[in-house]
């Protein structure tokens, strides 16, 4: 059962590469933008909600859903704790409702920190707590749905309290026009534009509608549809520049075409009028 698990590894250290790349291009202290401008040195990743038949784990119960759902999609690096929304296997959304206050565990279950200069005790692997830990070497493991360990016998089980989950949307969010930032820099409801995504939905144009925990200062998370392979590509820009149009304020001489027009978005090919939710990467 061990070749089933490398993805889920794979994906939470690819999180933790592009939170960590994110986060080393913050500034120490910022204000929020007041007047419509270009914000250099800006990181741009994705987001989208993250479809449960990726993943491999048993089926357990988790507060707040009436059903079962598999236990590494609710509570690992890549699954909705991570992503803040998913797709269950019935096709509908869930999402993280409260985030309780334990954080996360790398996978030999030691505490990991997200800051300013990335994530301290390492690459995050699972939620603190909802999950086994094997007796030597000391790791997080977690019963597969076909049977056995992802990663050897469990031997004590980590409780996991104050975090539940809810089925919906938490936000209706759009594919490629929602937008999550740092609202202590970037205030919500700001119209942003970035240049690499001109061909989107949007046109290049998004609205400040989402945060997450890892998405500080210059990082912003672009909402988009889950990639057609399992934990496949998701773009990632550094040293980017985008222009900031804050709520009730007009765009400058210096604009790119299309400034303030609309809602952000644009009904450019490939629009999705279908309300998603997510949390923005490091939702929690």
């Amino acid at each position: 059962m061990q070749a089933l698990v490398p993805p889920i590894r794979l994906r939470a250290a690819v999180v933790a590469a592009l939170l960590l790349l994110s986060i080393a291009a913050t500034t120490a202290a910022a204000k929020p933008i007041a007047r419509a401008r270009w914000l250099g040195d800006v990181t741009v990743t994705e987001y989208y909600p993250v479809p449960e038949a990726w993943f491999v784990g048993k089926k357990v119960g988790a507060p707040g859903l009436a059903d079962k759902h598999r236990i590494d999609w609710l509570y690992s690096a890549s699954g909705v704790s991570m992503q803040g929304t998913g797709i269950g296997l019935d096709g509908e959304l869930v999402h993280i409702d409260a985030l309780g206050s334990g954080g996360w565990v790398t996978d030999a279950a030691r505490p990991s920190m997200p800051g300013r200069d990335g994530w301290a005790g390492g690459p995050p692997y699972w939620r603190a707590g909802a999950y086994w830990i094997t007796r030597r070497p000391r790791r997080v493991t977690f019963p597969l749905e076909a049977g056995g360990w992802s990663n050897g016998r469990g031997k004590r089980y980590m409780p996991l309290p104050d975090v539940s989950f809810a089925a919906g949307a938490s936000k209706p969010l759009r594919f490629y026009k929602s937008i999550a930032v740092d609202p202590r820099l970037i205030p919500l409801g700001s119209k942003i534009y970035i240049a690499a995504y001109r061909h989107t939905a949007g046109k290049g144009w998004f609205r400040a509608e989402d945060v997450g925990g890892a998405i500080i200062g210059r990082h912003v998370d672009v909402y988009r549809r889950p990639p057609v392979e399992p934990f496949g590509f998701a773009q990632l820009l550094e040293d980017e520049r985008i222009y900031v149009i804050p709520p009730g304020r007009q765009p400058g001489s210096d604009a790119p075409g299309g400034a303030g027009g609309g809602d952000g978005g644009g009904a450019g090919t490939g629009s999705d009028p279908v309300p998603f939710s997510g949390g923005g990467a490091g939702a929690p």
